[in-house]
């Protein structure tokens, strides 16, 4: 370092990085490799990172006798976009691969926070209508049952921005988004059309809890970032139990106007499974596009989810739970989605957040929900199923990325108090660069 002005621009690109970075869903383990390979990289070495949920703080002393120099950024909630963190996730490589420097970087860094996202909102909610029909395919679902999801997803996106614009907690936005998915089943089950209005309710259920950060809860976790993954696992739990808040509400409201909304599974068999994979498909697909991810990933984010779906459904199909299976899916979309990033010049993380998509527990968190409604304890266990669900997934899918995202004997030096793998960050940036 030449002077303290370059010592803080150093600290303050890599907060910036670190910053985009965690409010997109990656872990605070690659966040904290991220920061720290940046400001190494700079020059800066024995860089202290500290990573909350809602903080970022690096501190560096040049020496015992001199004052230390710490900046601190505060995380604020921002609308996840995938475009984003591939972008940032270049910008790294490239820092990193001396193609650009300090002053470069920051000038991209910049550009990149203040350019608005790739797709326009009317496109964002259409994906999201396909992400409720893909789901609705997935679980059963006939043409009007499809298309009625395909709407009550539309209206849950609209709804949520609305809300979020008013400034309120994202807890009542999910509350209402579960609320209008319930009236609008009550609504068509009223209307004596032919359609299972439970799976409507399942469908929406799956959408209000996609993208959630439960696999950076998990990686966080398992990385001994215990104060971010709490931090983490108690803002899914609010957002998952603002669903169950609103789907509840409108399951009474249709009771005290006598519609009693069973719990039927929809149609199965290996007779449908090709249309259940290309709903599985065409929903994760769906919501990567909805977060903005580029799209050269669409098609092999459909592939990968496409194929997890079959393999959950297989092993599913030999009554051996739930759980199970869902762990098993996601240790495939772990194990092939670091290999497909590569290919695709994006981070892993783009590709297992939406690839899990169509595996969420909706089915079990309706089922519980409505055994619960008619005073049957049987609900408890659908909902801890639910949870065993979820856990898997986001732990299959790290197990995954275990297997086939070896540690460098560099990246082990550099970063030795660190453990787990790399969703994000420097070490794919430079395997990456040595493929070039």
């Amino acid at each position: 370092m030449t002077s303290l002005r370059q010592m803080h621009q150093t600290l303050d690109l890599a907060l910036r990085v670190g910053e985009m970075l965690l409010s997109n869903g990656a872990g605070a383990a690659d966040v904290t490799a991220t920061m720290s390979s940046v400001a190494h990289h700079l020059g800066m070495r024995q860089v202290t990172v500290d990573v909350t949920f809602t903080t970022l703080t690096l501190s560096h002393q040049e020496s015992f006798d001199e004052p230390p120099l710490s900046l601190t950024r505060h995380v604020t909630h921002r609308e996840t976009d995938f475009d984003d963190l591939t972008r940032v996730d270049h910008l790294v490589a490239d820092l990193l691969d001396d193609e650009i420097d300090l002053d470069e970087a920051r000038i991209r860094l910049a550009q990149i926070s203040s350019t608005g996202h790739r797709a326009p909102r009317w496109a964002v909610t259409l994906a999201s209508g396909v992400v409720g029909a893909g789901i609705a395919l997935l679980i059963g679902g006939d043409l009007t049952v499809t298309l009625i999801a395909a709407v009550a997803a539309m209206g849950i996106e609209v709804l949520q921005r609305y809300i979020s614009r008013l400034r309120l907690p994202h807890f009542y936005a999910q509350a209402a988004g579960g609320l209008f998915a319930s009236l609008l089943a009550v609504g068509v089950a009223a209307s004596h059309v032919q359609a299972d209005s439970s799976l409507v309710i399942t469908a929406s259920i799956v959408m209000l809890l996609a993208g959630l950060g439960l696999i950076g809860a998990i990686q966080d976790a398992l990385t001994n970032f215990y104060v971010t993954a709490n931090a983490r696992v108690l803002e899914v739990m609010m957002s998952t139990i603002g669903v169950i808040v609103g789907v509840s509400g409108g399951l009474t409201f249709g009771r005290l106007v006598g519609i009693e909304l069973t719990v039927e599974p929809g149609a199965s068999g290996l007779s449908r499974l090709p249309l259940m994979v290309a709903g599985a498909a065409i929903a994760a697909a769906a919501f990567a596009f909805a977060a903005y991810a580029p799209r050269r990933v669409l098609l092999p984010i459909a592939a990968i989810a496409g194929a997890a779906a079959a393999i959950y459904l297989l092993i599913a199909e030999r009554d051996v739970g739930r759980a199970w299976p869902a762990a098993v899916a996601a240790i495939f979309i772990g194990l092939i989605s670091y290999s497909v990033a590569g290919r695709v010049n994006v981070p892993p993380l783009v590709i297992v957040t939406a690839a899990i998509v169509p595996l969420l527990p909706g089915v079990s968190i309706y089922r519980g929900l409505g055994l619960l409604a008619a005073d049957d304890l049987a609900g408890i266990l659908a909902m801890i199923t639910a949870i065993a669900v979820a856990i898997s997934l986001a732990a299959g899918v790290i197990l995954g990325e275990y297997v086939a995202q070896p540690l460098r004997r560099e990246a082990r030096r550099l970063e030795q108090r660190l453990a787990g793998p790399r969703l994000v960050g420097p070490l794919r940036a430079r395997a990456r660069a040595k493929r070039k």
